[in-house]
């Protein structure tokens, strides 16, 4: 897929700013005013508010289109909100919206994607897609696919974060590993990192707007409003327009690489030690696998079931505490000893299968 950059300017971030929802004609055009003083690159404002229960404020409807085109005609200041539907696709676009947003709630269903994709069709309006709630890579590019089939080329994807019911750090927690394996697939994509719904908390908007930037994202989007304690949709993720200048001002922007020597000695030095280690990895992985055929043979031999759960859990509980030792995350131990867990089973399974034949 050949895609074209969503804005042709300009260095990193990328910066788009606004509030959640879009309130009152008066609200919008404060934050729109404080804004254009830091010359952002896109305002942002939601219209329709898709929300999780009924009877919560689902947004001001198309009278706030005529809000974010006064917005453009006094400030200058390019316009994007959410869509949810074809009719929000026509409605604007008739209004003059600027770029089009796809939210979390829309891309996990390909239906409702299709209809928007079907309502763009013949149109060159450029389209930013979140990642679905749940941590599915397939249903994220699936949607960009379904945008980009419509004759959509300037594409770009938003990192929000994906569900998750035990985070006690993050509204949604971050897996940046999802976003780091999509921009593998597709360099040319722009990549924007939405830490207002990742963070869902104000206090450390900052640090995830960094660790962004650490990752070669090219933008933020964050969520500003002139009175955050009393904004009518997430009032604790959403900052001050000067307190925004605040965070943008304290970001580091680090480059991809260096024309320094003794960096690029220095560096290839320590990558080719990473190399030896991996290979070091894999032949142990590979060498436990072995051993989990072997324990194959033997649990079919004594009719055995493969999963053993007390063994499991005692494994992991063991590990978790030894990795600690090692300046390890548990979270890290986890994900890492339950795929050689998952590989072990495959193996036994196997095993079992072929012995049956």
């Amino acid at each position: 897929m050949n895609f074209k950059p969503i804005f042709e300017k300009k260095e990193r971030p990328i910066v788009i700013a606004g509030p959640c929802s879009a309130e009152s004609e008066d609200q919008v055009m404060q934050t729109a005013h404080a804004l254009k003083q830091q010359d952002i690159d896109l305002f942002r404002a939601g219209i329709w508010k898709p929300r999780t229960r009924p009877n919560s404020f689902e947004g001001v409807g198309v009278i706030g289109l005529k809000w974010l085109r006064k917005v453009k005609e006094e400030t200058g200041l390019k316009v994007t909100t959410e869509v949810a539907n074809a009719m929000h696709v026509y409605e604007a676009m008739k209004y003059g919206i600027d770029v089009l947003w796809i939210g979390a709630r829309t891309t996990v269903s390909p239906f409702a994607v299709q209809e928007i994709a079907d309502a763009l069709s013949g149109t060159d309006i450029p389209v930013l897609i979140k990642n679905p709630i749940n941590p599915d890579l397939k249903l994220w590019i699936g949607a960009i696919e379904r945008i980009y089939e419509a004759g959509i080329t300037r594409i770009g994807v938003i990192h929000r974060g994906f569900s998750s019911f035990d985070d006690k750090t993050f509204r949604n927690t971050p897996r940046w590993q999802i976003a780091i394996e999509l921009m593998q697939q597709f360099p040319k994509l722009t990549f924007i990192c939405d830490n207002s719904h990742i963070c869902g908390r104000r206090d450390i908007l900052q640090p995830v707007a960094q660790k962004a930037m650490d990752l070669n994202f090219h933008g933020l989007m964050t969520e500003t409003h002139p009175d955050p304690d009393n904004a009518w949709s997430d009032a604790k993720q959403q900052i001050t327009p000067a307190v925004f200048k605040e965070l943008i001002d304290s970001l580091v922007l680090r480059k991809t690489t260096s024309n320094n020597e003794e960096f690029l000695h220095n560096i290839e030095d320590l990558r080719s030690q990473i190399d030896l280690i991996d290979n070091e990895i894999l032949d142990l992985v590979g060498k436990r696998m072995q051993i989990a055929d072997n324990i194959g043979v033997y649990k079919k031999l004594n009719n055995i079931s493969i999963l053993q759960p007390k063994r499991w859990s005692e494994i992991l509980s063991s590990a978790v505490n030894k990795g600690k030792l090692r300046g390890l995350s548990e979270e890290f131990i986890e994900k890492f000893l339950k795929a050689i867990h998952e590989e072990s089973i495959n193996h036994q399974e196997a095993v079992m299968n072929r012995m049956e034949a």
